[in-house]
């Protein structure tokens, strides 16, 4: 697997490359986070959002579907104590409906396949009221020219699925039945757009979502 791979070398990328990106990004998704925060995280990568949501959150449950950037994570994360590591799929989460207060998934809706069926595990799993907080880069600029960036890491394996621009990204949750979307940018050499958006107890999602009771 491409990310058991580039497991060891990823945090080249996120404390190197793409700083000032990742420092925004942090910076962001912590605001979002309040005290006694019961949270679910996808795609730890790794725990490049763990740190900052363990510090701010109760009690977090961060996942990805490689092992071996989970043991990246777990060693960047070894200072906190209110963490869970587990392995899962996106699309298939093994987690009660309505369990968290608040779902993060990072970077990682433009890597699926089927990223509508990741997007309604996430909103099964959040509570009514509950929110979404899920980040992605940013590969297509407003011209819609796709970014070096997306080029050069598709082809050493990555294979990105999707390439959204700020506006197209929007318009990707509007689609899928969010009727308030707050998109706030995290700028740098790679972009990063954080989408937001509370589930609400009328959401369509009629793919895999029950109402909480």
């Amino acid at each position: 697997m491409f990310w058991d791979q580039v497991a060891v070398v990823y945090d080249v990328f996120v404390n190197i490359i793409n700083r000032k990106t990742h420092k925004e990004l942090r910076q962001i998704v912590s605001v979002l986070i309040e005290p006694g925060d019961d949270v679910l995280e996808c795609a730890c990568g790794t725990g490049l959002l763990s740190v900052v949501i363990a510090q701010k959150s109760g009690r977090l449950t961060a996942t990805d579907f490689s092992a071996k950037m989970l043991k990246r994570a777990e060693k960047n994360c070894a200072a906190f104590q209110n963490i869970t590591f587990s392995k899962a799929d996106i699309t298939a989460l093994a987690f009660p409906d309505c369990s968290y207060d608040k779902v993060v998934a990072g970077n990682v809706i433009h890597l699926l396949d089927n990223p509508l069926t990741a997007l309604g595990e996430l909103n099964r799993v959040c509570k009514d009221g509950g929110m979404l907080i899920i980040p992605t880069y940013m590969n297509k600029n407003s011209k819609g020219k796709t970014s070096g960036f997306a080029a050069t890491v598709g082809k050493a394996g990555a294979d990105f699925k999707r390439q959204f621009s700020v506006d197209s990204y929007r318009q990707f949750f509007l689609d899928a039945g969010y009727s308030d979307v707050q998109i706030i940018l995290a700028d740098g050499r790679i972009p990063c757009a954080v989408a937001v958006m509370t589930k609400e107890k009328d959401h369509d999602q009629t793919r895999t979502d029950k109402k909480c009771l």
